[in-house]
């Protein structure tokens, strides 16, 4: 029978497989909540319940929780940090630091909070207009790439663009391959608004890349850091590079 579980640190890594050498894929924010697939004394796998993505956590590293708590988590609004770093702080004054986006449903549920956290920072919840996804956007410009990252200090481009969607109240897949099956395929760069996605393939045709639309054929993307650049029909332009990094595949309307 499969156990649940939620994330009670500021961020850990989501690996590849059951090892501290192996790749990390993704990152588990404070407040998700996963189902535990499998478990031994070190390691366990996880489903995370936003995107059903899987992966290995240390078995150290979470806090059990009860089916029943699971699901209520499951069907409680989406509560959020929205300050770059806040505090999540115990009646011993003991410091969490959270990152924007962490979860903070769990915190209503004394059955689950049972560090008792409280949380006096920014909070957004529940579904914004389009147009605020650009603000959101902004708040990780410069942020270094870091492969599975999905945070200010470290994120990669679908972690970006998941994170960017997430705080605005909208379900985005975890890596840009999967994203691409997501929403309304354009026909013509001129087709989109600030907000759609664009995705990239190399050359054997898989998507491998994914930014956010701007105004006047600009994109904002991770790569090397949350940056701003020029797309045109072949692709992403890197003015300070002076060449195209990004060949461009498809722009998809996601709302």
């Amino acid at each position: 029978m499969n156990k649940f579980a939620i994330c009670n640190l500021s961020v850990i890594p989501l690996r590849a497989e059951a090892s501290d050498r192996s790749e990390i894929v993704s990152q588990v924010l404070f407040g998700e909540h996963f189902e535990i697939l499998e478990k031994d004394r070190q390691w366990s796998k996880i489903r995370l319940q936003f995107d059903q993505y899987e992966g290995w956590v240390d078995s150290k590293q979470y806090q059990e929780i009860s089916k029943e708590n699971y699901d209520k988590l499951s069907n409680d609004a989406v509560i959020l940090n929205a300050d770059l770093v806040e505090y999540a702080i115990t009646p011993e004054n003991q410091l969490t630091p959270l990152t924007l986006g962490a979860s903070l449903s769990f915190l209503h549920h004394p059955e689950i909070n049972s560090a008792n956290y409280n949380f006096e920072g920014l909070k957004v919840s529940g579904i914004k207009p389009k147009n605020e996804l650009i603000a959101t956007a902004f708040m990780y410009l410069n942020a270094p790439y870091l492969w599975g990252g999905k945070t200010p200090f470290g994120i990669d481009c679908s972690g970006f663009t998941q994170m960017v969607y997430k705080l605005n109240g909208y379900s985005l897949l975890r890596d840009a391959s999967q994203q691409a099956t997501q929403g309304e395929v354009l026909s013509f760069i001129e087709e989109s608004e600030p907000g759609d996605l664009a995705f990239f393939d190399n050359e054997e045709g898989k998507i491998i890349h994914v930014g956010i639309m701007l105004e006047n054929n600009y994109i904002i993307h991770a790569s090397g850091k949350v940056r701003i650049d020029r797309l045109d029909h072949l692709g992403i332009y890197n003015a300070e590079q002076n060449r195209h990094t990004h060949r461009l595949r498809v722009i998809k309307k996601i709302i």
